[in-house]
């Protein structure tokens, strides 16, 4: 049986278009990549008291998935832009911290498919 969530629950979940700019995989597993992945700007503060400032900077976050076995080159993932779940609590999975969750689909008889965005949406875009 599904598990049912209410609509206060799912609003919890942010989902950003990133860009993979990095892949590696994750020493002695199979099915482990490492990701670096551009989720867009954010705004950080600097500084301390009067000097404090608001800025924009490139949100890179490192993932850690299960999806090699569906690459037979990985490093095709590059450039790729992809959907990410942004807020998830990070996890350590083999000693790395992964700081999201990319979104796929995949069959009972092996096909499978990164969700995607047309080109033509900004790295960053929040799904709505």
């Amino acid at each position: 049986m599904k598990k049912i969530i209410s609509i206060d629950d799912f609003i919890k979940i942010d989902l950003k278009l990133g860009q993979i700019l990095e892949v590696e995989k994750v020493p002695d597993t199979d099915k482990l990549l490492k990701l670096k992945v551009d989720m867009g700007m954010v705004l950080v503060t600097v500084g301390v008291g009067e000097e404090q400032k608001t800025e924009e900077k490139k949100d890179i976050r490192q993932i850690v998935s299960g999806i090699a076995l569906y690459f037979e080159d990985i490093q095709s993932l590059v450039g790729k832009r992809c959907m990410f779940v942004e807020n998830l609590e990070p996890r350590t999975i083999k000693g790395l911290e992964s700081q999201g969750m990319i979104l796929a689909v995949s069959t009972e008889d092996g096909k499978f498919s990164l969700l995607t965005a047309d080109d033509s949406i900004p790295v960053g875009t929040s799904a709505k």
